[in-house]
């Protein structure tokens, strides 16, 4: 098998971000709950943005952050996702390649407009995310450069994109390209209410060996297996799983192989800001430890140091040059 072009290849949901504080009582006025990501129409995304008050605008989406996050620690990243014609859509190109990450997925024409996610930043840090998909749902099969799959060592893909059909269709192709040529194939199961739409279709993947490595929080382990126990959870994804990395929040995080378990302990911060990108710059800090072969505990590390950057300033995206960080850490 030749060396891989590119370390990483994410697919998912391309967003731009509208972050906004918000009390508490804002989220019960508004009927929604605390940390949870929810689908709204073009009407709704209009009042939230409204009512909302100023906010800052930042490229987002799952995997669009996770793959930033690896080119800022110096891999070789590629994506794919769906953005339209349109400003905010030139605004997602720019942010993608300014750091050297491969972004060529053509954009929508005539169609809906570049998708956008208000995220509510509560006093707490905690984010309530309303997401907008607008020309992001639009990813199909025909978006997937199988060149660009095979030339890539591991494909990760955000849950939150099996939502629609077309986007179904898409990673099954992308994995079954990767298993082809030999590289691995990962989820993140993205948020516990996506676990609950999708759960059957999420084990299919899981345990017919589609998806090789699983990225999840505690809740969306637990929600995958339908059960209150953490140790219940992680010993299902032992068994159904190659390799399962689950954060833990200020416990830090634990990776699962076989038979070897690595709790690695939460770093250190000054102060929780804004939890809005943790677990995706935690799968960006795995992944590329992974792709550097560097041991689970030492993945799970970078994992956590890369997420505790992120929750230390609003916004999903690091600040800092992350390999500069993770070197000053002796953890590259």
């Amino acid at each position: 098998m030749t060396a891989p072009r590119f370390d990483v290849l994410g697919i998912g949901n391309a967003i731009v971000d509208v972050l906004a504080r918000v009390e508490d009582d804002f989220l019960v006025a508004e009927g929604l709950h605390k940390g949870s990501m929810n689908l709204i129409d073009t009407e709704r995304a209009e009042y939230l943005y409204g009512k909302m008050g100023p906010g800052i605008e930042s490229s987002g989406g799952s995997a669009g952050n996770t793959i930033f996050g690896i080119a800022s620690l110096g891999g070789k990243a590629a994506y794919f996702g769906k953005v339209a014609n349109d400003q905010l859509g030139e605004i997602f190109a720019h942010d993608m390649r300014s750091l050297g990450a491969h972004f060529d997925t053509k954009p929508l024409v005539g169609g809906d407009p570049t998708a956008r996610c208000m995220v509510l930043i509560s006093p707490d840090g905690e984010r309530t995310m309303n997401t907008y998909l607008g020309a992001c749902s639009e990813l199909t099969e025909l978006d997937i450069d199988e060149s660009v799959v095979s030339d890539s060592g591991i494909l990760y893909m955000e849950g939150y994109l099996w939502d629609k059909e077309n986007a179904k269709n898409a990673f099954r192709k992308a994995a079954k390209v990767a298993h082809a040529a030999g590289r691995k194939v990962s989820i993140t199961l993205s948020d516990s209410f996506c676990v609950d739409r999708f759960r059957d279709e999420f084990l299919e993947l899981i345990q017919t060996k589609q998806v090789d490595i699983v990225f999840a929080n505690e809740s969306e382990a637990k929600a995958l297996y339908q059960t209150a126990d953490r140790a219940t959870a992680l010993n299902a994804l032992r068994q159904d799983t190659a390799l399962s990395a689950v954060t833990l929040g200020n416990e830090g995080s634990v990776a699962i192989a076989g038979n070897q378990t690595h709790h690695v302990p939460a770093c250190s911060i000054r102060e929780l800001v804004d939890t809005t990108g943790a677990g995706d710059l935690y799968a960006s800090g795995f992944l590329y430890g992974l792709s550097q072969d560097m041991s689970l505990e030492k993945c799970a590390m970078l994992g956590n140091f890369c997420a505790s950057e992120v929750i230390q300033h609003v916004g999903p995206r690091p600040e800092h040059d992350l390999r500069q960080a993770a070197d000053q850490a002796r953890l590259l």
